[in-house]
This record gives C-alpha cells, sequence and structure tokens, in this order.
C-alpha cells in the first residue's frame, strides 16, 4: 500500500490499493492481515490470533479454533513418524549414533509394525483443542493487562511476545501431564501399556504425581526464545515482502506464507531446541534402566560430558525434514476448514 516507502499512506495511494485489490472490502482486507498467518507445524506455537470485540461475539473465535485445530491434527499425523524418530534420537543420546533417518524407522518398523510409527500420536492431536483454548483464553485475558485502560488496536510485537509467551506457559503448565505421557507412549515397546489411561496410572503407582511434571522447566523456558525468534522473523519476512512486492495486495500467496512460517520455524527451533531435548530426556528418564535420573542442569553436564555440544542437538535432522510438510499440510487443510466454517466470509 505504502508504494513510496515514506512510511505514510496518502489518498492517492489508499485510493489505489482498494480499487485494484482482489478483496470485496477493505474489511475482508483487514480480516486477511489480522487471521492468515499462523500455522501450526505441530510445534507449541505460543503466540495466538487476535480478534476483535465484534468478532469474538460473532463466534468467529471459536470457528477459527476449530479449523486450526483440525489444520494441527492433520499436519501432527502425517508428520508423525518423523516425530517419533526425533523422539528416539533425543532420548537414547550417544547409543543412537549409528542410527540414521532409514535405519531408525527401519527399527520401529521391526519392532511394531508400521503402525508403531504412529505411537503416541493419538495424545499429540487430542492435547491441540485444550491446549488452543486456554491458550487464547489466557493471551485475551493477557493482552487486557498489558492495554490497561487502552481499547481496542493490535499488541506491538514486542507486546505480542510477551503476552504470547505467557500465554504458551499457562496453557503448557494446565496441559503438561499431556505431554509426558505423550513422550512416554511414542517411547513404549509393543505391549509395555495397553493405552494411554494404563500409561496414566502406571506412571502414578511407580513414580508419583510428581512425574508428571518432569522437565517443565527446560519446557517452560524453551516457550522463551522459541516464541520469540519464531515471531519476530515470521513478522519481519512477512511485512518486508508485502512492502516490497505485494504493494498492492494484502494477500502475500501461498508459497510466501509457507516459505515464511518454515525459515521463522527454523530459526526458532534452533534456539530453543537444546531444552527440549533436556525437557524429552527427563520426561523419558525413569522409564529407561542405566539412565541417570538428573535434573535440568544435570543432564546438560552430562550430554555436554558425554556427546558434546552435538549432542543438544541430536535428532534435529528429522524435526526439520518434517516443517515443511508440516506447514504444507496445515495451511491447506487450515484453508480447506475455514472455508467450510465460514470464517473470513
Amino acid at each position: 500500500m505504502d508504494r513510496d516507502g515514506n512510511l505514510t499512506i496518502d489518498w492517492n495511494e489508499w485510493r489505489d490499493h482498494f480499487l485494484f485489490n482482489t478483496f470485496h472490502n477493505m474489511e475482508e482486507i483487514v480480516h486477511h492481515w489480522k487471521h492468515s498467518h499462523m500455522l501450526d507445524i505441530g510445534e507449541q506455537l505460543t503466540v495466538p490470533d487476535e480478534f476483535s470485540e465484534r468478532e469474538r461475539r460473532s463466534g468467529l473465535v471459536w470457528r477459527q479454533l476449530v479449523a486450526g485445530a483440525m489444520a494441527g491434527a492433520v499436519s501432527r499425523t502425517g508428520t508423525a513418524p518423523l516425530d517419533r524418530l526425533k523422539v528416539f534420537l533425543q532420548v537414547h543420546g550417544s547409543a543412537s549414533r549409528g542410527m540414521n533417518l532409514w535405519s531408525g524407522l527401519r527399527g520401529m518398523v521391526q519392532e511394531g509394525g508400521v503402525s508403531s510409527l504412529w505411537r503416541g500420536n493419538a495424545i499429540n492431536v487430542l492435547k491441540i483443542a485444550p491446549e488452543s483454548a486456554i491458550k487464547f483464553m489466557a493471551y485475551e485475558q493477557i493482552k487486557w493487562v498489558i492495554r490497561g485502560n487502552k481499547d481496542g488496536g493490535s499488541l506491538r510485537v514486542r507486546e505480542r511476545f510477551i503476552a504470547g509467551s505467557l500465554a504458551g506457559a499457562t496453557a503448557q503448565t494446565i496441559i503438561y501431564p499431556m505431554e509426558v505421557l505423550k513422550t512416554r507412549l511414542t517411547l513404549r515397546t509393543t505391549g509395555q501399556y495397553s493405552g494411554v489411561a494404563d500409561c496414566a496410572r502406571q506412571i502414578l503407582r511407580r513414580e508419583g504425581v510428581r512425574a508428571f511434571y518432569r522437565g517443565y522447566l527446560p519446557n517452560t523456558l524453551g516457550i522463551i526464545p522459541y516464541a520469540g525468534i519464531d515471531l519476530a522473523v515470521y513478522e519481519t519476512l512477512k511485512n518486508a515482502w508485502l512492502q516490497r512486492y505485494c504493494v498492492d495486495s494484502a494477500d502475500p500467496g501461498v508459497l510466501v506464507l509457507l516459505g515464511c512460517g518454515t525459515i521463522s520455524s527454523t530459526c526458532g527451533q534452533l534456539a530453543s531446541y537444546p531444552l527440549a531435548l533436556i525437557r524429552t530426556r527427563m520426561q523419558a528418564q525413569a522409564s529407561i534402566e542405566g539412565k541417570p535420573k538428573l535434573t535440568m542442569v544435570g543432564q546438560f553436564k552430562y550430554i555436554i560430558s558425554h556427546e558434546g555440544v552435538p549432542g543438544l542437538y541430536r535428532g534435529i535432522t528429522p524435526n526439520f525434514l518434517k516443517v515443511i510438510p508440516a506447514v504444507s499440510m496445515s495451511y491447506v487443510v487450515y484453508e480447506h476448514m475455514k472455508k467450510v466454517l465460514g470464517v473470513g466470509h
């Protein structure tokens, strides 16, 4: 819209943008900018979407959350084999040094058949809905506190980062036991657990309630670099593209959104991955014989001394490999569900 790049929109720029834009009216343009930029790639996206009071009253919020949940379910299911391989590499550390992508997947199939590649996926999908709902409600409350007495208007990027991080931490605190169950079910051998309830009972009986919050501290600390870098890089890339190449359109296009999401997610993962690895090991360590029961700092020292710095990034290859297919599936399903549910129309 700002063709001359002077950070001011004059009447001619406003008129031309409105006349030649493919959307029917300015409300649709604003709506697109607000609600077409957050994609579920199977990770813990921590900055929820923003909605006006009118949109909340109309029920748009919940339709948007349903569309996002469906997109996340398809995305996570489609990339579940890579996610399971990542967890194996993270937990078994130096013992997995000879394992590559194909040998790891082949070993899982030999142990439990093709269906074993999706172990832990059911609870990973089930936790999308409560996590998204809690995160959104917490975000709205925190946003209200940050704004104070100021009504309306979107938060700045820095404020969104703070609100999103706190909302993500709140959601993770409540649903974290499901994260522990997901890790244990992902690592289980054939016949070890009969289901989610049996896994929860065995953990409670053998390890107590505290086991459901093992790894909570590194998990919460990891939200900050992931949320901050992911959001900052995404917004920077998207806005730079719009200003340079899309002066007459509010829609940067599927490939651009896909590219921005992929790059920003990769940067966020690089920063937070060591904490995610330590979290996963702490979640799993009690179920693996011979593994030392260490704290967050103890895990860090153990990995550095036994595996070196590369040990902090073990399993990151399958993690990166799943980003593009996850974003692609999520985007396609999300856009389809928005049409089905009447979001944006």
